[in-house]
């Protein structure tokens, strides 16, 4: 008979995301053992009654409503997963933080960077952990990569190139989703995409203190879905077009508080990049670069002579590096993106266990959104914006 820890879990909103965390839950017992935690999967919610059929047959929850009230009442529901779309995230967030569940939570937080402040400010009065879903910061190449910084290898850090850019929006016919609307998503590849480049740029360089930028909408319309979908997928649509009310592509400068320069590019409307999400760092002693569609891989150049064949050499992620030694028996074979999000889970969970906030918290989520309004601002303007300065249990800087 088992000795772990039994931890209800309830997850709020089964879309694709809500479905990766019930699954990463489920991870904890064989890929973080030490922690004594085995996932009990309490309850989910989610009005629409596929989701709940699912939540109990397919996932394993125990029950499942269609109002999430129901779910933060339910006393043995102990830690929430938030996976609903940006709009909801506010209310959602506040009704967690008073009913003194810790959560983990999908970025964006909110539609704005006020509604990012109010979770965070609700989960720290509450004296709760928090966990946000910056995923990309549990890649073991970037974990490296951060280490290779933060003791001095690369050198001083001068500068930083990067850009996430995607093509899941290139087709003028692919749906008009709630992602193309200010009211429900707030701005658009802003807080969808550039919020994660902003995200690893601060952990791996440090707090981003001003930005420039510049901003576009090249699809204007699109195609009103006459099925909705699940994530990015499943949709059908009609011969009525909508309007695309926020930004597709953006391109910005960036200032860091260590006096290091940064470019940053993202787009959701790019032909050909899947998911190119690139991380390049420069310093005075050497550089590193990472791809996430070449997940496993770190690209590193170390010392600035080293003779004939100096350049990169092309590292492939092993037990060295954070914890990909949980997931594969040796160097060559590959981790995956849900690897990352059970890597999250358990520092959700660690967190909780604890009281000590191991995972991106709340706050990381509320830098990252004033970085995201400081671009919106600058794009509507043209100037410089400085970076509003955030309170709370930030772990970049850690």
């Amino acid at each position: 008979m088992s000795t772990k820890r039994k931890l209800g879990v309830g997850v709020i909103s089964l879309g694709w995301m809500g479905r990766l965390h019930s699954r990463s839950y489920r991870a904890l017992s064989e890929r973080f053992p030490e922690l004594g935690v085995e996932a009990r999967l309490v309850a989910a919610a989610d009005p629409i009654e596929e989701a709940q059929r699912a939540a109990v047959e397919d996932l394993g929850f125990e029950r499942a409503y269609a109002d999430y009230h129901e779910l933060l009442a339910d006393p043995e529901v102990e830690v929430v997963s938030i996976a609903s779309p940006n709009f909801l995230h506010e209310e959602i967030a506040l009704a967690a933080a008073k009913a003194g569940k810790p959560f983990w939570i999908e970025k964006p937080m909110g539609t704005s960077a006020q509604q990012s402040e109010n979770i965070a400010r609700a989960a720290e009065a509450a004296g709760l952990v928090t966990c946000v879903g910056f995923n990309y910061r549990h890649v073991p190449a970037i974990e490296y990569m951060r280490e290779l910084i933060r003791s001095g290898k690369l050198g001083r850090i001068t500068n930083a190139r990067v850009w996430f850019i995607a093509d899941y929006n290139s087709s003028p016919r692919s749906p008009l989703t709630w992602r193309a609307s200010r009211e429900k998503a707030g701005a658009g590849v802003v807080p969808d995409l550039m919020s994660h480049g902003a995200d690893l740029a601060q952990y791996l360089i440090g707090r981003i203190s001003s930005v420039t930028a510049l901003t576009d909408t090249f699809i204007k319309e699109r195609p009103i879905p006459t099925k909705v979908g699940i994530g990015h997928s499943g949709f059908e649509i009609g011969d009525e077009v909508g309007e695309v009310e926020n930004e597709d592509y953006v391109g910005m400068l960036a200032r860091f508080d260590s006096g290091a320069v940064a470019t940053m590019e993202s787009s959701r409307v790019s032909v050909g990049p899947r998911a190119e999400y690139v991380v390049e760092v420069y310093g005075t002693e050497g550089s590193a670069r990472w791809n996430f569609e070449r997940l496993n891989e770190l690209e590193v150049c170390l010392g600035v002579d080293g003779g004939p064949t100096h350049g990169y050499r092309r590292a492939m992620a092993g037990p060295a590096w954070g914890e990909w030694h949980r997931y594969q028996p040796a160097i060559g074979t590959s981790m995956g993106f849900d690897d990352l999000k059970s890597i999250e889970a358990a520092q959700f969970v660690r967190s909780v266990l604890t009281g000590e906030q191991h995972a991106p918290s709340a706050a990381d989520a509320w830098c990252a959104a004033e970085v995201d309004a400081a671009v919106v601002a600058s794009a509507a303007d043209g100037q410089w914006h400085d970076v509003a300065r955030v309170e709370g249990r930030t772990t970049f800087d850690a």
